[in-house]
C-alpha cells in the first residue's frame, strides 16, 4: 500500500518537531551536565566540540547511506541514536565516557538532520507546491516546546534523569511509529549514486552552500551575541535583555509557517532576495537605533528575515540534477553548519577589538551578500534542470 502525501507530510512534521525537541532538551540540561560531573568551562567546550565534530561527519557522510538504502532506515537509526545518549546522558561513569556520548550524539544529529531534509523534499514533490518551510517551522516549534518542558519540569522539581528518560523514549517511540507513514524507499534512494567516495560536489551546489553559511553565520550570531549585546551594549536590565535571543526565534518560528504560500506566490529567487534583504536592513538599523526595544523589534524582523532561507537553499540544493537530495542537502548543510560554527567566534573577535555593535554588523553584511549572490546560485540551479522542473518552481504554478 502506498503512503498517501499528506500522510507523510505528518510524519515529517513529527520527524522535524521531535529533532527540535531533543536538540533543546540536551541544551536546557547543559548546566546539569556542568554541575553534575564537575566541569571546567573548558572542559565543557570540549565536548561541545565533541558534538560538533560528530554532527560534521553525519552530515558529510550519510547521504551514500540514503542514496542506498532511502531515508526510512537512516530516519530510525539515527533517531534511534540521537534519542539514546538523552537517557544515559547523567550515567555516565567519567568525562571520557561523557565526550564519545556527546560524539555520537552529534553524528546522530547531522545524519538524522540530512534523512528528515532528504524525506521532505520528496513530500514536497509529492505535494507539487512549496512546504518546506512549514517543516522547519516544526522544528522551530520543537525547539520551543522542549525548552519550555525543561524549564517546567525544573520549577516541578522533577529528576533530571527522570526528564531526559522520559523525554528519550517518548520521542523514540513518536519517530518509529511516524517512520510507518514516509514514503516508499524508491521516492528518496538512488542505488546508481550510492557511492561512499569523497566528491567534490558541483560548483552550484558550493554556491548554494556558500549561502546557507553566510545565513547561519547570522543564526548563529544571534543565538550567541543577541542577549550580550543588549545586557552589555545597552545596559538592559536582564530580564529585558534575556528576551532579546526570544524575539529573533519565536519570530523566525512564525515566519517559517508562511514561507511556503510566500515562495508559491512569488517564487523561490524572490523569497530568498527579499528576506535576506530584509534581515539585513533590520540588524544595519537596530545596530544605528541602539536602543533596547528597537534591538527586540529589530532582532524579531532579523529572525523572519532569516526563517525561510534555509528551506529555500535545501529545496534548490535537492534539485540540481547529477546529485541525489540527500547529498546536495548534506553538502550544503556542511558549508551551513561550518558558518553556524565559525561566524560566533568570528564576531568575538571583532567586538574584542571594536565593539559588539560593530561585531554584529557582520550579519548584516552576510545577508545582504544572501541578497546578492542569491539571483546567481538559483539561476544557475534552475538552468541545469529539465523545462518540466523549471515550470514547477515558477511563481504561482502548483499553489494551490
Amino acid at each position: 500500500m502506498r503512503t498517501p502525501p499528506h500522510a507523510a507530510r505528518l510524519a515529517s512534521r513529527t520527524h522535524f518537531f521531535i529533532c527540535g525537541l531533543l536538540f533543546a532538551s540536551w541544551g536546557v540540561h547543559i548546566p546539569t551536565v556542568k554541575q553534575l560531573f564537575g566541569l571546567t568551562e573548558a572542559e565543557l567546550a570540549w565536548l561541545m566540540l565533541a558534538s560538533s565534530i560528530g554532527a560534521l561527519i553525519g552530515l558529510t557522510r550519510v547521504g551514500a547511506w540514503v542514496a542506498r538504502h532511502g531515508t526510512r532506515p537512516v530516519v530510525l537509526g539515527a533517531g534511534f541514536a540521537l534519542a539514546l545518549p538523552l537517557a544515559v546522558l547523567l550515567l555516565m561513569p567519567g568525562y571520557a565516557a561523557l565526550t564519545a556520548l556527546l560524539f555520537v550524539f552529534g553524528l546522530a544529529t547531522g545524519s538524522f538532520d540530512v534523512a528528515m531534509n532528504a524525506e521532505a523534499v520528496a513530500v514536497e514533490h509529492a505535494y507539487g507546491r512549496p512546504i518546506m518551510s512549514s517543516f522547519h517551522g516544526f522544528f522551530s516549534l520543537g525547539g520551543l516546546a522542549g525548552a519550555g518542558i525543561g524549564s517546567l519540569v525544573a520549577l516541578t522539581g522533577v529528576p533530571p534523569l527522570l526528564h531526559l528518560i522520559t523525554a528519550s523514549c517518548m520521542s523514540y517511540a513518536a519517530i518509529a511509529v511516524a517512520s510507518r507513514y514516509m514514503l516508499p524507499t524508491e521516492a528518496t534512494h538512488s542505488p546508481g549514486q550510492s557511492s561512499s567516495g569523497l566528491r567534490l560536489p558541483p560548483p552550484v551546489i558550493l554556491l548554494i552552500g556558500l549561502l546557507a553559511a553566510l545565513g547561519l553565520v547570522g543564526e548563529g550570531a544571534m543565538y550567541d551575541w543577541s542577549t550580550l549585546y543588549l545586557a552589555k551594549t545597552l545596559e538592559s536590565p536582564q530580564a529585558l535583555a534575556a528576551l532579546a535571543y526570544g524575539s529573533f526565534s519565536a519570530a523566525m518560528a512564525l515566519a517559517r509557517f508562511g514561507g511556503d504560500a510566500i515562495r508559491a506566490r512569488f517564487g523561490a529567487e524572490k523569497t530568498l532576495v527579499l528576506s535576506s534583504a530584509l534581515a539585513a536592513l533590520a540588524m544595519a538599523a537596530t545596530l544605528a537605533i541602539g536602543h533596547p526595544v528597537a534591538a527586540l523589534v529589530g532582532f524579531a524582523l532579523v529572525g523572519v528575515g532569516f526563517a525561510n532561507m534555509i528551506p529555500v537553499l535545501f529545496s534548490s540544493a535537492a534539485r540540481v540534477p547529477g546529485i541525489t537530495p540527500a547529498r546536495g542537502i548534506a553538502a550544503v548543510s556542511s558549508c551551513g553548519y561550518l558558518g553556524f560554527m565559525a561566524g560566533p567566534p568570528l564576531i568575538g573577535l571583532i567586538a574584542h577589538r571594536w565593539g559588539l555593535d560593530k561585531g554584529l554588523l557582520v550579519v548584516a553584511v552576510f545577508a545582504a551578500l544572501v541578497a546578492l549572490l542569491s539571483p546567481i546560485a538559483l539561476r544557475a540551479s534552475r538552468e541545469s534542470k529539465s523545462p518540466a522542473a523549471k515550470l514547477a518552481e515558477e511563481p504561482g504554478q502548483n499553489a494551490g
